[in-house]
């Protein structure tokens, strides 16, 4: 492709994306459509073609069939799960990257890139009042985020041959909050110690950890032979946005002399915003924190983030030099810093992205997300037939109950559980909005969490109106199957 076919295709292609992002407000969240229909778009079966074809004749399909055939997480009423519609300037920050296709494994691979990696790793820290001059890289999401961070904790607190003899029968133990995201077991498993090295300590009332649980546990492991070695805060939990005492458990952590472990992929960056800062407090206690620009600094996706306070951490758990390593560069390598040698140019939609919106925007963007998740919940409370369960961060839970339904009698609760299963089906096919569920305390529950700068008052004013609707649909045809 020559430089003047690639400038035409781009062109043509740049404004198809413009005229998406001017119009996705008017249409679905999601077509809605089963795996065979998209299959059937595609023509999934067609086999390889045997030579080439138009590049602008290409990207038009692409564009045609992605914007036909997807769910758009750039809707304002995607409060599905946690991931943010895209900044445009993110949009474009990763065809520059691209263009360059830098190695951002070693510093001579990619020199400005890796430089551009560690700024924004410190302003990310700055942001959350973390010191800054801490080790961290960029990742793929806040899983890989909070395994790296897992990794670093099992170097440093395993033994000092544990990188070489594995675990050798040691029982390594790891502490988190029954409510605690499930890459928790995925670590546990990665790094060789099992899923049954993971104590699950129940959480109060307001779905944080139970510190005086967690102190009790360690002491009794302690006590038989077992060897704990991290524990785990939650700053934001997916199901509910409960932000654990982060600052008990970094009092607890030098008490034992454990590793310091915050899962903030969701919620850390509203430290950052005056609407919620006061919950984060001892965040910045943390050994390692894992944070997700793809969620609440609506990067485009991949973008996951680990912090960890001391660098050395870092390499004492994932560096190696073979022979055929030759970089001899004083600077920083990013392979000694994490599980990948090639690795993409990952933080420069975040670097530009920061620079767009600054400290400000973002602090204001996310007070709005979180203050429109509170004026959902309101909106609901204040609706007959529906139940509030939770608030927080920008995280609310709600089910439908229809007057007549018993909600404290069992026989009622298990039928609620059922309708409102079925409901959120309707809803997440229906493409009006997109909500995903959580279980709170037994109770099947539609869940929305809003991170997303598209969102008005007015969408989030529509989901009574709008659950209600569907809910009495699906209430009667219960209730007819039953009578059949």
């Amino acid at each position: 492709m020559s430089a003047e076919e690639f400038r035409t295709a781009g062109h043509r292609l740049v404004d198809r994306i413009a005229e998406f992002l001017g119009s996705v407000a008017d249409m679905s969240v999601t077509p809605g459509q089963s795996p065979s229909a998209v299959r059937q778009a595609l023509n999934a079966e067609q086999g390889l073609p045997e030579s080439g074809a138009d590049a602008a004749t290409l990207l038009d399909r692409a564009a045609q069939l992605v914007f036909d055939h997807s769910l758009f997480n750039a809707h304002p009423r995607f409060w599905g799960y946690v991931t943010a519609g895209a900044a445009p300037i993110g949009m474009l920050g990763e065809l520059l990257a691209s263009a360059a296709n830098p190695n951002c494994g070693a510093w001579l691979l990619s020199p400005m890139a890796s430089e551009i990696e560690g700024q924004t790793i410190r302003w990310i820290a700055e942001m959350l009042k973390y010191p800054t001059d801490c080790g961290g890289l960029f990742v793929s999401g806040g899983n890989m985020a909070n395994i790296v961070g897992f990794l670093a904790g099992r170097a440093a607190k395993g033994g000092p041959e544990i990188r070489s003899k594995g675990v050798d029968g040691r029982r390594l133990r790891a502490y988190c909050s029954a409510e605690t995201h499930t890459w928790i077991q995925k670590a546990a498993d990665i790094a060789g110690l099992g899923t049954e090295s993971v104590r699950w300590i129940a959480a109060d009332d307001g779905f944080r950890i139970d510190v005086e649980a967690l102190r009790s546990r360690i002491r009794q492991d302690i006590a038989s032979g077992d060897k704990p070695f991290l524990v785990i805060g939650n700053a934001g939990t997916v199901s509910t946005g409960a932000v654990d005492d982060l600052k008990a458990l970094a009092e607890l952590c030098r008490e034992f002399g454990l590793w310091f472990h915050v899962d903030g992929a969701y919620g850390a960056m509203a430290a950052g915003a005056p609407e919620a800062s006061q919950l984060f407090e001892g965040l910045e206690l943390a050994d390692s924190l894992a944070v997700d620009p793809h969620k609440w600094l609506y990067a485009p996706i991949e973008a996951g983030c680990t912090l960890v306070r001391d660098v050395a951490s870092l390499r004492d758990a994932f560096s190696y030099h073979p022979a055929y390593y030759h970089f001899g560069v004083e600077a920083t390598n990013y392979f000694d810093l994490g599980p990948q040698n090639s690795r993409g140019f990952r933080a420069l939609k975040v670097w530009l992205a920061l620079q767009h919106a600054g400290r400000e925007g973002y602090a204001q963007m996310i007070s709005d997300d979180i203050r429109l998740s509170r004026a959902m919940y309101d909106a609901v409370s204040r609706h007959p037939e529906l139940q509030a369960l939770t608030q927080g961060l920008s995280i609310a839970t709600f089910r439908y109950v229809p007057t007549e339904v018993d909600r404290s009698d069992q026989a009622g609760d298990e039928y609620l559980n059922k309708l409102n299963q079925e409901l959120l089906t309707r809803l997440q096919q229906g493409g009006e909005a997109y909500l995903s569920n959580a279980v709170i305390g037994g109770k099947y529950a539609l869940r929305a969490c809003i991170v997303n700068f598209r969102t008005t008052l007015e969408d989030v004013e529509s989901v009574p109106d709008l659950v209600v609707r569907i809910g009495r649909d699906v209430h009667a045809e219960l209730r007819q199957r039953t009578a059949v």
